[in-house]
Parts: structure tokens; sequence; C-alpha cells
């Protein structure tokens, strides 16, 4: 049972930090109401990559600056442990720079889960804590307990998404295939793809971030993106922007 929830967890989180995280808060590839906004903001601050005005903000450096001594965590400028992890912990990283995201900042809701990024991941730890405990009382076949619950439901699953997460920042810009010339050395990563539900197709996204798309072609496998055709079949979310045809014209043969 515990490792189902981690499992489901991991899957839920990934995808509100590839959906809303970057394609929507980032790039704003798509539009949803303001409270699917803020209910995938929620479940994004849960994952422990703080709140998704700072998580923006950087991403919106990282364009800017790609590959640059001023890109945070380039593999390229600072190698791999600084751009995997290393850079998170800097206090300059740690800043949230608002003048990057005036657009989200003008969401009061928004802002106050930034200022709170913990409280969200320690009110999940506690409800698994909770239901660890509520499940060995109720059902002890299950072989499930509190902290059984919460190391795999809260810490191994937390754990394991952060590190497939930024490994688009420390691998898919050294491995994989370049569809694309930009000007950094982004890559196409079939296995980053599947591991971040899309996000692999790096070098496709660095051309054109303007999608909610990131894999281009239809072999390209983005979970993300099938996510969001079903929350746009539910009328949760709309016009997800499209891959352009002249994008697909700029490809290598």
């Amino acid at each position: 049972m515990a490792l189902a929830v981690a499992a489901a967890l991991y899957v839920l989180r990934m995808f509100a930090i590839t959906a809303f995280y970057h394609r929507y808060f980032s790039h704003r590839t798509f539009h949803a109401s303001r409270a699917v906004q803020f209910f995938f903001a929620v479940i994004g601050a849960a994952s422990v990559q703080r709140g998704p005005l700072w998580w923006a903000a950087h991403h919106r450096h990282h364009h800017r600056h790609t590959e640059t001594a001023l890109d945070p965590h380039s593999p390229i400028e600072h190698g791999f442990w600084r751009s995997h992890m290393l850079w998170f912990l800097t206090p300059q990283a740690f800043r949230t720079d608002l003048s990057r995201v005036p657009d989200l900042a003008a969401y009061p809701e928004l802002r106050w889960l930034d200022r709170f990024d913990t409280l969200v991941p320690v009110l999940l730890a506690l409800g698994l804590f909770g239901l660890g405990a509520a499940l060995q009382a109720v059902a002890p076949q299950l072989g499930t307990g509190a902290w059984q619950m919460l190391v795999w439901g809260f810490f191994i699953s937390t754990t394991v998404l952060f590190h497939a997460t930024v490994t688009i920042n420390s691998l898919a810009h050294r491995y994989g295939r370049r569809r694309f010339d930009t000007r950094d050395n982004s890559r196409n990563n079939v296995w980053l793809a599947l591991l971040t539900f899309g996000e692999g197709w790096h070098n496709n996204h660095h051309f054109f971030p303007g999608s909610a798309r990131q894999g281009f072609r239809w072999w390209e496998i983005d979970l993300t993106y099938y996510g969001l055709r079903a929350l746009a079949a539910l009328g949760l979310v709309r016009d997800l922007k499209p891959v352009p045809a002249w994008v697909l014209e700029r490809a290598r043969s």
C-alpha cells in the first residue's frame, strides 16, 4: 500500500510540476481558471520544489540566459553537481525575483503559497503519517504503518521526484539528439522524456517553448500533454497552444 501511494504521488506531483509549474506558470502555453491554477499550484508545492512564483521566475531566467554564466543550472557553465542540485541551495537562487513574474504576482493566493512554501509539504507528510496509522488500526492485514507510509509516500517519493525533475537541468543539456539548431546545448532524450512525462524532449522545448506540447512528433511520448488534453476535454483547461508548422519545417533532416 505504501509503495502504491508513493507511485501515485509521484505521478500526480510530476504532472503538477510539468504541466503547471513549467508549461503553465513559466511559459503560459494554455489557459486555466483561477481555481484550477491554484489547485495545481498546491499540488506542485507538495513536491518540495518551492512555490510557483519561485519556480517560474527561475525558469524564465534560465531561458533568457541559457548556457551563459547567468544561467543558474547550466551543466556546461557550472558542471554536473551544481546544475543538478547545488544551485538550488545558494542564497541567490533561494530568492524569488517577482519582477520576472509580474503576471503571476498579481494573484495574492499564489504569493501566499510562495511565501509559505513549506506548509503544503508538511501537511502532506502529516497526512500520510495519519493515513498509515489509520490503516494499521483498521486494516492490519495490509501491513502498512504510519512510519512506512511516511517514508515511502513522502520521503522516498519526493526524493525520486526531485532528482527526476532536475535531470532535465543536468543531463538534458548533455546527452541526447539535437533536432533543432539552438543557441544552447539542449538535447532530446527519450529516457528522460519517459521519466519526466515529456520534459526530456528538451531540444524541442528550447527551440519553441511556446507550445503546450513538447513531444513535437506523434511518436515522441509526452504524458504531460496527454494529461492536458484530458483536462481540456473536461473543460478544466483550454487553448492548448500547438506546435506551428513552421517549427517542424526547421527541423534537421
